[in-house]
């Protein structure tokens, strides 16, 4: 093994800030124009887009730094990585969001939550008040569940990057 061999650490973290600050940068846009709160089927493509893009650009370029070689284990871990650092920087974000640019966003998304619910199961407005103060209540175990999803999204984006751009060395 050579002792040159680029780490896969530091590519996921350049990487991992790279997505981290567009996506920053897409929910700003979205907050600016006051389309935050939106459960928006097109932001979510939009942002597993640039999830996807921004990953395979971090394997390609530790394939391209590591002589061209890379192994699936190793786009896992560049995947793994970049979803784990984009997604701290997104939990970050989250709470800037909810304490400084918008401390009732919190109440909002509860609120649009609330209301399909409604819509769908029939709920008292009794229910639906219930509801949304047990989703306040438990707010803050969105930010693991949001590092967990990303980890896994980056496992099987960086898998599918591994199997994409693997090369071994010819024996």
């Amino acid at each position: 093994m050579d002792s040159n061999q680029p780490k896969t650490g530091k590519y996921a973290l350049n990487y991992g800030l790279i997505l981290g600050g567009l996506s920053v940068a897409f929910q700003l846009m979205l907050f600016f124009a006051d389309a935050h709160t939106a459960q928006s089927s097109l932001n979510n493509v939009i942002g597993l887009v640039l999830a996807v893009g921004v990953t395979f650009w971090g394997i390609s370029a530790f394939k391209k730094a590591n002589n061209g070689l890379l192994s699936i284990g190793q786009g896992l871990k560049i995947g793994a990585g970049v979803a784990l650092i984009s997604g701290i920087i997104a939990i970050v974000y989250l709470i800037f969001l909810s304490n400084v640019l918008d401390p009732e966003f919190a109440s909002k998304v509860m609120d649009l939550r609330m209301a399909e619910a409604a819509e769908q199961q029939n709920l008292t407005s009794e229910q639906i008040q219930q509801g949304k103060e047990m989703g306040l209540k438990f707010w803050w175990i969105s930010y693991p569940m949001i590092l967990i999803v990303n980890v896994l999204i980056g496992l099987v984006i960086g898998l599918v990057g591994g199997l994409i751009f693997r090369k071994s060395e010819a024996a």
